[in-house]
């Protein structure tokens, strides 16, 4: 498996290649250069564009042998994740336009049906391959059609249950279908859990056959296969292709970060990467303003932790991406990742808040939709304080709409006895995570954003909220402005605005979406001619909760005129976050707009006139404040 990275930016073969058509053409030796061109390739437009680079350098001779062997897309690939696939994407006539890759209206860094014909299923999320490549192997078999179905699945995505439920059912079926297993011995954080040690006792010899999972599941095992080996992938493939009878799983050996010395040195093997000097492998670096909320996160927990022994962290194969890292690196025997498993790591803590254990169970908002069943019924019907960290909520940027935190405001405010709080900044942030570790009255949640914080001054420790309570963070008299998470700084920017305009602003911070702060509401209406509330959320949410509250009471009846603002009811294309927030109408002065249409109507003149004056007043003090922050 020895490899190295050429230099020669030259790439005449591949420069013939516009459909996998090509490479049927090309003769074995042929083959072996192209994967090298093929790889140098990737380095270069991952360099430039930032993304996933060492799982694709880990399938460059894979990818060339599937497209030389079968004949998509009348043969259907699949590539579980998917975040391998820009290798899969050069050959599939989309090289010229990869370096619009993760950008916004560029090419998608998942595979993505819209994109393509060679894409016939999008991903991003992990374990669905086997799922979707059965329901594709029954539609053909019951059209009568002809083709290949073939299934691309990590060793980290194939600990997953969703995958075992998937196996279950495709080793009885007898329908053929192919599942490659690439077993790279590493996922986004280190493998875990016993499929990886059966994976390297099979690895070692024969003598394990007998006790081989995937046979023993109803498929014909054959490997392992050196995947980095182009000769012997290509003769493995093409019996496969010409072999009848039912499921079949090849077992593929490959390295993360292949051919590239710098991603295979690396301990996250280059994963995701920001862009890169090839030579050296060094990452460009963009000084931050403020720690990010991950870190944040993490060292509020570890300060809880040091006091209180029954704190413990779980994580579903994002240590690094949650800071679950940072705290195992304090209380290794306390932190647990439980592999791409969300549902499992969501009863886990069930099970650990039902002994008397704090669990803090650190999930990315869009991974956390995967195990709503199990907050349903293992932890709210319970009542049981299980702490969630929500992490990644809101718009993310070049990850795009599948890595979007847009639901979890609705699907968790909606269960009964559930709290749910969202930070507007990282001090805010560490009180809340003290008030979650001081919270036993039920199951509690916190949402907080990617990236760099405020900047805000983070405090000694953190303060417990009451619950249920928001706050004032501006006084004004007209128009109020309730902002639930980090649209508070965008909200601040917008009362600057209309303070331009003459108009008097209140700016309130919700913090909690349930509990709903019902004076606070009942402050706000009736003391105001125009109610905002903003969030970066889906619709149904904490907007939706605010009207609920009000028309049950009446106080929608003429009192103040109020608007909405959410994320949109699409989803939204990867581009920056400004971007996508700019396309949400979440900005200072979409928010700016929506309070003054709604304010206008409603407005005296002699209102207009007393508020003019007021603003003139507010605003050299707000300037003022906004530098003491």
């Amino acid at each position: 498996m020895g490899l190295s990275c050429a230099n020669d930016v030259a790439t005449p073969l591949l420069d013939q290649v516009r459909s996998p058509d090509d490479l049927k053409r090309m003769d074995r030796n042929a083959l072996c250069r192209l994967a090298g061109e093929l790889r140098d390739e990737t380095l270069r437009i991952v360099s430039e564009t930032g993304g996933h680079l060492g799982s694709s350098l880990g399938v460059i001779e894979l990818t060339v042998a599937l497209h030389t062997i079968f004949d998509a897309p009348t043969d259907t690939i699949i590539w579980d994740v998917s975040h391998q696939c820009y290798p899969h994407k050069i050959l599939t006539g989309r090289r010229e336009r990869m370096r619009s890759l993760r950008k916004k209206n560029g090419l998608s860094g998942f595979t993505r049906r819209l994109e393509s014909a060679f894409d016939p299923f999008g991903a991003a999320h992990s374990s669905t391959s086997i799922s979707a490549g059965l329901g594709f192997a029954t539609a053909r078999d019951l059209k009568g059609e002809d083709g290949h179905v073939v299934c691309i699945i990590g060793d980290g995505a194939m600990s997953a249950g969703m995958a075992f439920e998937a196996l279950n059912n495709a080793g009885t079926s007898n329908r053929p279908l192919i599942v490659i297993l690439n077993d790279n011995d590493m996922s986004i954080s280190p493998s875990t859990g016993a499929l990886t040690n059966h994976l390297a006792e099979i690895r070692k010899g024969a003598e394990v056959v007998a006790g081989n999972l995937f046979s023993n599941f109803g498929f014909d095992y054959r490997g392992p296969v050196d995947g980095h080996d182009l000769d012997a992938l290509l003769a493995v493939l093409g019996e496969l292709k010409s072999r009848t009878g039912g499921p079949v799983l090849l077992h593929v050996r490959t390295r993360k970060g292949a051919g590239y010395g710098p991603a295979e040195q690396a301990a996250d093997k280059y994963h995701g990467v920001n862009p890169f000097e090839v030579t050296t492998g060094i990452q460009q670096k963009i000084q931050a303003k403020a720690p990010s909320y991950t870190k944040v996160f993490a060292d509020a927990l570890i300060a809880e932790a040091n006091v209180d022994n029954r704190i413990v962290a779980i994580t579903a194969a994002m240590a690094s991406g949650t800071g679950v890292d940072r705290f195992a690196a304090t209380f290794p025997e306390r932190a647990f990742d439980v592999g791409i498993a969300e549902q499992h790591a969501v009863t886990f803590a069930a099970g650990l808040a039902a002994s008397g254990m704090k669990p803090f169970c650190a999930i990315y908002s869009t991974f956390l939709q995967r195990a709503f069943d199990q907050i349903v019924h293992d932890v709210a019907l319970q009542q049981l304080p299980v702490r969630f960290a929500i992490d990644r909520a809101g718009l993310v940027g070049a990850d795009g709409p599948t890595h979007a935190g847009a639901f979890d405001i609705l699907y968790l405010a909606n269960l009964p006895g559930f709290t749910v709080m969202a930070a507007s900044d990282e001090a805010e942030l560490v009180h809340m995570v003290a008030t979650a570790a001081a919270h036993d009255q039920g199951p509690i949640a916190f949402r907080f954003p990617r990236g760099e914080g405020t900047g805000t001054p983070l405090p000694a420790q953190g303060e417990l909220l009451p619950i249920g309570k928001g706050r004032i963070v501006e006084q004004g008299s007209q128009i109020a402005l309730l902002s639930f998470g980090t649209r508070l700084g965008e909200c601040l920017k917008a009362r600057r605005l209309l303070a331009l305009e003459g108009y008097s602003v209140t700016v309130a911070d919700a913090r909690f979406a349930k509990p709903l702060d019902t004076a606070l509401l009942t402050d706000l209406v009736e003391n105001h001619v125009m109610l905002v509330t903003v969030e970066e959320g889906s619709t149904g949410g904490f907007g939706a909760l605010v009207l609920h509250h009000l028309a049950n009471r009446g106080m929608l009846d003429g009192r103040c005129a109020i608007r909405t603002l959410t994320l949109p009811d699409t989803f939204i294309a990867q581009a920056s976050p400004e971007d996508m927030y700019e396309e949400a109408k979440l900005t200072a002065r979409h928010i700016a707009a929506a309070a003054r249409t709604g304010a206008i109507p409603v407005r005296t003149s002699a209102d207009l006139r007393r508020s003019a004056r007021a603003g003139q007043q507010e605003l050299p003090a707000r300037l003022h404040r906004a530098e003491d922050r």
